[in-house]
């Protein structure tokens, strides 16, 4: 078994995930990344995608969307927008955001925030995403 270590996921309402892993996976502004013990220090940006949490007891995932990573040798805090559970998706709604921003980008609207749009549909589509995974 791999050395363990803490990882904490905190969002605006709450204290999403308290507890100690072996590895965690995620993605970020460098790339797809997984964490082990003893990981060099790093401060990083959070990228809407799934993380997957290594527990002793096998792996659970979670829907982040935005934030910063602070990656230390026995320590690594997520601080997201928003965490999930799979269970706590809609998935009706999550489906709805992700033609909203279909419709919004294939637009081609002048006035249109590109960069937000694209961010909602992958928001949606990590939500639905996840929602499979129940």
């Amino acid at each position: 078994m791999a050395e363990l270590f803490q990882l904490q996921i905190i969002s605006p309402n709450r204290i999403f995930y308290d507890g100690q892993v072996s590895m965690v996976e995620m993605n970020t502004g460098e790339g797809e990344i997984g964490v082990y013990a003893r990981h060099l220090p790093v401060t990083t940006t959070l990228e809407p995608g799934i993380v997957k949490i290594h527990e002793e007891s096998g792996i659970r995932e979670a829907a982040v969307h935005a934030g910063f990573v602070v990656i230390l040798q026995d320590k690594v805090t997520l601080m997201a927008e928003v965490a999930e559970w799979p269970e706590e998706i809609d998935v009706n709604r999550a489906e709805e955001a992700r033609i909203r921003a279909e419709r919004r980008l294939n637009a081609h609207e002048p006035n249109l925030d590109v960069a937000r749009a694209e961010l909602a549909l992958r928001r949606s589509l990590t939500r639905i995403e996840l929602s499979k995974h129940r």
